[in-house]
């Protein structure tokens, strides 16, 4: 397996052969590429491979162990049913973005040199930036420009901390870290945090994820701030700032994403949320927490991606995503419905579903660690994200009232794709077994205990209660036809203050040195090598006059006879170019 091509390269590979093949090779190869991924993930065996050497360091594209090989499969999973739920996808910007995007993934998730990883993270910033301006629509290309910006500082973050690790340490080893006090540790770990999506660094999701298509959504969603929860717990697991970081992180976005009225909005904040509980894990750093965390990233790709999916089949045939045009549609798309409910209930921890054996884990170690706070507000925020992700999109999108839409039901592909992440979604909250056998520790945690069930269906059947209760009483919040501006008014209004300071003092100093050294000098110095010599000419030759008592007419005559010619004489080449001199030093003087 170590002369075999890296899974990263598999994907970029089909990337590079896809726009020159045809429609129906270029669908296949999306489909191929994932499967052989998958394959040789299963293949290969624990330890490093697919090693090279450049500039007298090794660069490991294949470190692989229990942590990496879990993740490996399941960003090969769903770059297979998302490539499925792209098959009617004619678009070859497209279709390469996000075979670059999810071996990119790949390519962090292998690394075993921050070497390695800084090119793959970087290109993975790239290509999602290009996925994003697939949409080809104004506000997706100002989403793009914002969205690309901002993990490019985040890239600088990482890169300026790898090269002091570099030059205080000779290592480029990807490991351990921890947050010690050292600055070049503090910067990898801003930068993971920017595509963490981490607060306060977290506003591009949102921003970012509605704008793209149908399709490009489903991939945004699974790969970039679960690249960052890889690497995060691959470095800093047991740092003790995640723990609050990641509680806050699932707290907050539940009010934005009630007020929010696009429904990928609402999906966007509730990605948020359901990432603050794996970074919450993360910094809890005991085994059971670690498992809780990558399992639940394992099962959160799944479910988030199916109800993008759902999402994205309803703005396929009817256009439409906000929550004021939709409702009504079970109807006419019962397939989608169905599916929607399922990822619903998988992200709201019902029993049986994904959600519950995953998301219970990283709770459970929180009041086994004593943290009775944190403890609380994961309750609370398991509570919200039922609210609006479980009750809100579904509503909203098939039930609530009806928009007089009557659509087809969506294409098979899209179906097909949506089938298979709902069938993983129940296969893993009835049996989760298999995916506990792929976590980074041995598992030793019951799921299903009458406590935890029947705690985690009073907490859902409160929130649906309450749910009702504020629909019923007019008072839950209106949905309205807005943008909703969280810490992104920094660089949306204060980005525009920023350009115009700038624009006052740097381009007003540009103005008055176009004034004054340009124009008003040129001017001048024109004037005087117009008309100065025969000036200083003159200037000198009038004492000789006075002294020899030239008066009168005769002193007129003589003066029009010397300024005559001199204004008719020649300067000499040497004098000319020596003055252009000076004035070319004078104007890079000033």
């Amino acid at each position: 397996m170590t002369a075999s091509l890296p899974p990263a390269l598999i994907f970029i590979i089909a990337a590079a052969i896809t726009p020159l093949v045809s429609s129906r090779v270029k669908k296949v190869l999306g489909l191929v590429a994932p499967l052989l991924s998958i394959a040789l993930i299963s293949a290969t065996p624990l330890g490093a491979h697919w090693t090279v050497t450049f500039l007298d360091y090794d660069l490991v594209l294949g470190q692989v162990d229990k942590l990496s090989k879990v993740f490996g499969y399941i960003f090969s999973l769903i770059a297979f049913l998302a490539m499925l739920f792209a098959w009617r996808v004619e678009d070859d910007l497209e279709r390469c973005s996000a075979l670059v995007y999810a071996g990119s993934a790949l390519g962090v998730t292998f690394a075993g040199d921050f070497f390695s990883l800084y090119i793959f993270w970087e290109l993975m910033a790239v290509a999602s930036t290009f996925l994003i301006l697939a949409a080809r629509t104004p506000a997706a290309r100002r989403a793009a420009a914002r969205y690309l910006l901002v993990h490019l500082t985040g890239g600088l973050f990482l890169l300026a901390g790898i090269i002091m690790r570099l030059a205080a340490s000779g290592k480029l080893e990807v490991g351990h870290l921890g947050i010690d006090g050292s600055a070049a540790n503090w910067l990898i770990f801003l930068g993971i945090a920017v595509n963490a999506a981490i607060p306060p660094l977290h506003p591009w999701l949102k921003d970012a994820y509605p704008k793209a298509t149908a399709t490009g959504a489903v991939f945004l969603s699974a790969f970039t701030t679960k690249s960052a929860v890889y690497l995060m717990a691959r470095t800093f697991a047991g740092a003790d700032v995640l723990i609050w970081l990641g509680a806050f992180m699932t707290f907050f976005p539940i009010f934005y994403a009630v007020l929010e009225n696009d429904i990928r909005g609402v999906l966007s904040y509730s990605l948020i949320n359901q990432v603050g509980f794996m970074m919450c894990g993360i910094g809890i750093g005991t085994p059971l927490a670690l498992n809780g965390a990558v399992s639940h990233a394992f099962a959160h790709i799944l479910y988030k991606a199916l109800l993008f999916m759902s999402a994205g089949a309803v703005m396929y045939r009817t256009g439409k995503i906000l929550c004021t045009d939709l409702g009504g549609l079970y109807k006419y798309m019962p397939l989608t419905c169905i599916a929607c409910i399922i990822g619903a209930a998988s992200i709201s921890a019902f029993p049986l579903f994904s959600g519950f054996v995953t998301k219970s884990m990283i709770v459970s170690a929180s009041g086994a660690g004593g943290l009775m706070v944190v403890w609380l507000m994961l309750q609370f925020a398991s509570a919200g994200v039922f609210h609006h992700a479980g009750i809100k999109v579904p509503f909203f999108m098939f039930f609530g009232h009806d928009s007089g839409l009557r659509p087809k039901e969506a294409p098979l592909p899209m179906l097909l794709a949506m089938g298979g992440a709902a069938f993983f979604c129940i296969f893993i909250g009835v049996y989760p077994a298999p995916l506990y056998s792929l976590l980074p520790f041995p598992v030793d945690y019951v799921p299903y205990t009458g406590a935890h069930v029947i705690g985690q269906l009073e907490l859902l059947m409160f929130g649906a209660l309450a749910f009702c209760l504020l629909m019923m009483s007019g008072l839950y919040p209106a949905e309205q036809r807005a943008i909703n501006l969280d810490f992104d008014w920094f660089y949306r209004m204060g980005g525009r203050a920023f350009y115009r300071l700038c624009d006052a003092a740097l381009n007003g100093i540009n103005r008055a040195s176009d004034r004054v050294l340009v124009r008003r000098l040129s001017e001048g110095l024109g004037r005087y090598f117009a008309d100065g010599p025969s000036r200083l000419a003159l200037w000198a030759a009038r004492p000789w006059w006075g002294i020899m008592g030239v008066r009168g007419p005769e002193l007129e005559r003589r003066q029009a006879t010397l300024r005559g010619a001199m204004q008719a004489s020649v300067l000499p080449v040497g004098l000319a170019a020596a003055m252009a001199l000076v004035m070319v030093i004078l104007l890079f003087v000033f």
